[in-house]
């Protein structure tokens, strides 16, 4: 019964690839720069702001982005190879250590949602990884069901990592992390090309 509703390999695949991209502990360095004027209270705020745009604008493509694709003729296929480039170039500057630096915090723009909630957190990557997500299911309610936890739960833990920012911000762990990040993503964006190459060979021959 419950298998007709959710999928939990497609939830924790989904999870943890979309969790990799996003990579909250890569950003706590720029959350702490763009925030380092504001109170405590005024951080908690930008975390919960930033956290809520990326969740709304990751949701938002997962569930409308197909339609999207049809009316600009795109093929799941040229999705998932052009995803997985797109992954694979994020997972080497990750790799790196060449990804790009943040904005001047002196901006006078509301960090929280630019550019925290995006793009930094909801990026190309992210919302290419949902979109797919949702395809790769057996049925559509499957997917959007799984897809719709994963992302839920994911930002449940960027959230979590950016209030607890203060005591994470160890310059050492996170470029350990971030590469242990980027080596996983490197092999999640290879296996997503080899997909998106076998299914585009088979749905055009």
């Amino acid at each position: 019964m419950l298998d007709a509703v959710i999928s939990l390999p497609l939830l924790a695949t989904s999870f943890t690839t979309i969790l990799v991209i996003q990579d909250p502990l890569g950003a706590v360095p720029i959350f702490l720069s763009l925030t380092g004027r504001q109170s405590a209270r005024e951080r908690a705020r930008s975390a919960a702001q930033a956290t809520f745009l990326s969740f709304s604008v990751i949701l938002v493509f997962t569930f409308f982005g197909r339609y999207i694709l049809k009316f600009l003729g795109i093929s799941v296929p040229a999705l998932q190879i052009s995803g997985g480039l797109l992954l694979l170039l994020v997972a080497l500057e990750l790799l790196t250590d060449k990804a790009d630096e943040g904005p001047d915090p002196n901006a006078t723009a509301n960090v929280a949602l630019v550019p925290l909630g995006t793009p930094l957190l909801a990026g190309p990557g992210a919302i290419v990884a949902s979109m797919v997500a949702v395809e790769s299911a057996s049925t559509a309610t499957v997917g959007w069901v799984s897809v719709t936890v994963a992302i839920v739960l994911t930002h449940v833990v960027i959230w979590a990592t950016l209030r607890a920012s203060l005591t994470l911000h160890r310059e050492s762990r996170i470029l350990v992390l971030t590469r242990i990040f980027g080596l996983l993503l490197a092999a999640i964006a290879v296996q997503m090309i080899g997909d998106g190459i076998t299914a585009y060979i088979q749905e055009t021959f």
